[in-house]
């Protein structure tokens, strides 16, 4: 007689799960019952075959697109600061990012564009993005991420001013709600020097504008 519950059974079932490490193991686990619960509530079957497999996956894709409760500022930016005598504006544009509403737990996806004035430190250009992750992957809203970005790299590097815009297109508009499948939010966040000249914010709008080929 088989011994095993139905979640041990699920965890083992794909490669997916077999490759879970052990500290993911128990929180994966715990999040299939109520995957299956989830699934019978709108009127399906977990145990049909196309849905056997569906909540130890379901698990294990919102461990990872929630993986962002897990990484530390201060790891990602370890031995990434560098003290350098340049104080013209740094800009990563075009950083692609995926994240899931907290009022829906749908997705919401867009690009961010991160520019800040250095006083004698900046930041290894692959953080940037990284740290742009770090907060994606977590239940958001826009304006918060947003604003989370601009203030980690203030706190950071501590310098003359920070800009970062969000455009994103979100599910629960386009899939539910208004449906309106062609809209976009843009949110800001500006601050020091990017929120109190406007030469320097309308520099930073106007390339995060320009084409690729400086059209």
């Amino acid at each position: 007689m088989n011994s095993k519950t139905k979640t041990e059974d699920l965890l083992e079932i794909s490669e997916e799960e077999d490759s879970l490490t052990e500290s993911g193991r128990e929180p994966v686990s715990r999040m299939i019952e109520p995957v299956r619960v989830l699934l019978e509530e709108i009127g399906e079957d977990p145990d049909r075959p196309g849905l056997k497999r569906t909540p130890a996956r379901v698990a294990q894709a919102l461990r990872f697109l929630a993986g962002g409760y897990r990484m530390d500022i201060k790891e990602i930016l370890n031995g990434a600061l560098f003290e350098v005598c340049y104080d013209e504006m740094v800009i990563v544009k075009d950083i692609e990012l995926f994240s899931l509403c907290e009022h829906h737990l749908l997705p919401f996806y867009g690009k961010a564009h991160v520019a800040y004035l250095p006083d004698k430190k900046v930041i290894g250009l692959s953080k940037i993005p990284r740290l742009v992750d770090m907060f994606a992957r977590r239940l958001q809203i826009q304006e918060r991420l947003t604003s989370q970005i601009a203030h980690t790299i203030q706190e950071a590097i501590e310098p003359r001013g920070v800009g970062v815009v969000i455009e994103a297109r979100h599910f629960c508009m386009m899939m539910r709600g208004v449906e309106k499948q062609h809209s976009s939010a843009i949110t800001s966040a500006m601050l020091g020097a990017f929120r109190n000249n406007k030469q320097t914010r309308d520099e930073f709008l106007a390339l995060i504008n320009r084409k690729a080929n400086g059209g």
